[in-house]
């Protein structure tokens, strides 16, 4: 199982950071140890003093595919969750400025909260799809699918070209605008169209 993360997939995000609009979706990946075990609360890495939630629509890929069409996309995928994607911000920014790739920002231990999926068809319009982020309570990240600059089988087009997806691998689809740095003891909840996706806390 891999995990597919898109960025800059949102250009509200793409402004707050202050990032290059891409011609093309920009993707990394996470390896499998990323996966935040289930029940288990997240710890902030000794190596960083400021890691940030990315709250992101998770597309589950249900067959192997290669070259995927865009108009058979949707054919590869029947299930859609809620996830974040944790980022060590001040080691992106020092891999950035080094021109050097961002696995230790994005993919070390932990990094990839997966929570409850849902049937496709259970959630309406997936080209509006809903979804939010609480922190302690408080509305932080709210976005739809409406505002990506690529839809999830404009994603499992491209991606394809480049990777074989298999049965099992996990598409984290970007974020919205709204990210911001977690402390010890917060609380993170995460919704999608309307329905609790994940409870998580941090310490």
């Amino acid at each position: 199982m891999k995990i597919i993360c898109i960025g800059r997939n949102y250009a509200n995000h793409i402004n707050e950071l202050g990032s290059e609009r891409p011609l093309e979706p920009v993707f990394f990946l996470k390896p499998d140890s990323a996966v935040l075990p289930k029940k288990m609360p997240f710890f902030i890495p000794p190596f960083s003093d400021n890691v940030h939630f990315e709250v992101e629509v998770v597309v589950k890929i249900n067959k192997v595919g290669k070259y995927i069409d865009q108009k058979f996309a949707h054919k590869y995928y029947d299930e859609i969750g809620l996830g974040i994607d944790f980022t060590a911000r001040d080691v992106q920014e020092q891999c950035k400025e080094k021109g050097l790739p961002w696995e230790k920002a994005k993919a070390f231990d932990g990094s990839a909260v997966v929570g409850s999926f849902f049937k496709k068809h259970t959630l309406g319009d997936l080209c509006k799809l809903p979804f939010s982020l609480h922190k302690n309570g408080n509305l932080v990240q709210e976005g739809t699918t409406e505002s990506m600059l690529w839809s999830v089988d404009e994603l499992i087009a491209y991606v394809s070209q480049f990777l074989t997806l298999k049965k099992g691998d996990l598409i984290f689809t970007g974020t919205p605008s709204g990210v911001g740095p977690v402390t010890k003891e917060d609380q993170l909840l995460g919704t999608i169209n309307g329905q609790k996706a994940f409870e998580i806390k941090v310490k």
